[in-house]
């Protein structure tokens, strides 16, 4: 259950409470979320459902009752031995900080569990504070720090290489 308040006026003036579900994302959704990021992050997203249609991957949506995705990440199989590591994990902006982070968290470990394996990884990026404090509060540890770099589409359309530092936390499930 999601629960929010709406304010107007700088008062409180309604309490919202929508139950949310965690499903596989499927490429039917992918155009519900282009808040997400770019044409060229949702051709990858694309690209990661046919790996998830293979077994390889995993691919979650927390969705409403209206069945649209207001968050979305997965889980590799494939990055690390004995582990699901977990990647592009996103919430919709405007609902970050009302538990759909954790509730996604929370199925992806349920789908690494699943497949036996009792350790969920991911990488943060060290200038994202923000959600390294959700994943410190969810049990993940920092074990270290590993240069990163994706291809990001700007609002000019031209692609050009982000390079980041992460930190590298695990968590023994």
């Amino acid at each position: 259950m999601l629960t929010a308040v709406n304010t107007a006026h700088g008062s409180a003036d309604a309490t919202i409470a929508v139950s949310v579900g965690v499903r596989d994302l499927s490429p039917r959704d992918l155009p519900a979320c282009t808040w997400a990021g770019s044409a060229t992050h949702l051709r990858h997203v694309a690209a990661e459902l046919t790996r998830a249609a293979a077994g390889e991957v995993d691919y979650l949506a927390v969705c409403t009752p209206a069945d649209l995705p207001v968050a979305i990440g997965g889980v590799d199989y494939a990055v690390s031995e004995n582990a699901g590591t977990l990647w592009q994990l996103a919430v919709l902006p405007a609902l970050q900080s009302c538990g759909l982070g954790t509730l996604l968290i929370r199925g992806a470990e349920e789908r690494i569990r699943g497949r036996g394996l009792r350790r969920a990884e991911l990488a943060v990026e060290e200038s994202n504070s923000r959600a390294r404090a959700l994943y410190e509060r969810l049990g993940y540890v920092a074990y270290g720090r590993a240069p990163d770099g994706w291809d990001m589409e700007g609002p000019d359309g031209v692609i050009r290489r982000h390079e980041t530092m992460c930190v590298l936390m695990r968590k023994d499930l």
